[in-house]
């Protein structure tokens, strides 16, 4: 027994070395030459500024200043809404060759639906700028878990058809204004775990579940239904909005 543990901790503390001596020597060479090297964040987690100029809260402000997030907000963040420039030169000094954020939809477009936030629409104009003049491809998703919390208060959010046409309304104002430098883009992300966590365990927002599946208590939802409801709008969006863009706005690069 005790030759056989003496065995196992060489072993495990042999490649332990290599592995931290390995690491030593890993670099791009190691890669094939087009791939690339990036970061991501979400806006929630990242911009801050979340009542200023112009934007409403998300089902994620909602969730956040409900106490569900140990205490925790975006109110702040890392407040990239104002560092963008710092945050740009960081990925820069880092040898990033893209970065993938995400839009919050209720910056530029505060109702969900209707008018644009000048100055949302001049905040992701001016990031993607910066971006572009580094050399940095921007990688753009539509939809990180922060559905503006009008719609979700109007008629469900995605539990109703009605999010399809909001959703495909908002994606297409994004590949208008930002599809002359954005070449890459995600529709909802995660989608399996939004679904998971927002309609039927509750750990997330927008925390619609039901007993016994929900791991908080939550004050609606149904647990037995709305998750596929959920999903199956989710991919009605997804399908809008992807054939919308390869048909009407998809450039070649």
């Amino acid at each position: 027994m005790k030759l056989s543990l003496l065995l196992i901790n060489f072993v495990l503390n042999v490649a332990l070395l290599l592995g931290v001596y390995s690491s030593n020597y890993f670099s791009r060479d190691d890669f094939p030459p087009d791939f690339v090297f990036g970061a991501g964040t979400s806006a929630y987690q990242v911009e801050g500024a979340a009542s200023e100029d112009g934007r409403t809260p998300s089902i994620w402000d909602t969730y956040a200043h409900a106490g569900r997030a140990h205490g925790a907000t975006g109110d702040v963040a890392c407040d990239g809404y104002h560092k963008y420039k710092e945050d740009v030169q960081l990925m820069v000094d880092t040898g990033l060759d893209a970065y993938r954020f995400s839009i919050s939809w209720s910056r530029l477009i505060p109702n969900g639906r209707g008018p644009v936030n000048p100055k949302g629409l001049e905040y992701y104009n001016n990031l993607i700028d910066e971006l572009v003049s580094h050399g940095i491809q921007p990688h753009v998703t539509l939809h990180n878990y922060d559905l503006p919390q009008a719609l979700e208060d109007e008629y469900g959010g995605w539990v109703s058809r009605e999010i399809v046409i909001d959703f495909t309304s908002y994606a297409e104002m994004c590949f208008r204004e930002f599809g002359d430098r954005v070449f890459y883009w995600s529709t909802i992300n995660e989608p399996n775990v939004y679904v998971l966590g927002g309609y039927d365990q509750g750990f997330t927002p927008p925390q619609r579940c039901s007993p016994p599946f929900g791991v908080f208590p939550c004050s609606k939802g149904n647990s037995s239904s709305e998750p596929y409801t959920a999903a199956h709008n989710i991919l009605l969006a997804h399908a809008s909005a992807a054939r919308l863009y390869m048909t009407k706005y998809k450039v070649s690069i």
